[in-house]
């Protein structure tokens, strides 16, 4: 059985605020639902373990987002997440990086996730992420001394959905001016439109309504 690793966020905040934030709960649910349907197991870690935050579980009208969230094996895997120092990297297909603006404050910095990412996609792995989960690609560098967008295009949460969204005075960095910065060429659609992204073995989708065509992504390439 194919096995995809999701680190999620340890950081239960907007930034610096105390507006209750974490990790996206749609752009993991949503993913999580597509390798179900596959067949294919994840484990779900971070940087500290134990349980993750989560925000957004209560959408009105997201049947998908509500399933997974009612599934027990899943609060189980959400609520008692393994630290990152016990994972081997090996025992695993691809990395699956869920957005939410959590991320923002460590893994998009953590050198240690990093690495294991790096180590993973040079052994030829997938790694694929939705909506602000490329802040976690802006660290990962190869053991050439290059970064891994150095020469990847790629998509994210867009400076106009932050606009929209009402965090743009709230985040700790704009995603979309880092990526732009560090990236081949950073691209986007008009706001909240469904986006994605394959360069090689790296997979980005821009927003939330980009998770569940990332999953699908995700799905094909571990099928080659």
């Amino acid at each position: 059985m194919k096995k995809v690793l999701i680190p999620v966020t340890n950081h239960a905040t907007l930034g610096s605020t105390d507006q209750a934030n974490g990790t996206y709960a749609p752009e993991l649910t949503h993913v999580v639902d597509v390798l179900n349907a596959n067949n294919i197991g994840f484990d779900i870690v971070s940087i500290q373990g134990g349980k993750a935050p989560l925000y957004g579980t209560d959408i009105e009208g997201d049947e998908i987002n509500n399933k997974v969230l009612g599934d027990a094996s899943f609060q189980t895997q959400i609520n008692n997440t393994v630290p990152v120092s016990q994972v081997n990297v090996d025992d695993y297909d691809a990395i699956f990086y869920p957005g939410g603006f959590g991320l923002l404050s460590d893994l998009a910095s953590n050198e240690e996730v990093a690495a294991m990412a790096a180590k993973h996609y040079e052994a030829g792995g997938i790694i694929a992420a939705v909506c602000h989960g490329p802040a976690a690609l802006l660290p990962i560098t190869l053991s050439n001394g290059e970064l891994l967008i150095a020469d990847k295009e790629v998509t994210a949460f867009t400076r106009e959905e932050e606009v929209d969204f009402g965090t743009i005075n709230d985040i700790p960095f704009l995603l979309e001016e880092a990526l732009t910065r560090k990236a081949a060429q950073y691209s986007k659609v008009q706001p909240w439109n469904e986006f994605v992204i394959q360069d090689d073995r790296l997979v980005t989708g821009q927003n939330p309504a980009s998770a569940h065509a990332v999953g699908e992504f995700l799905v094909k390439l571990l099928a080659e």
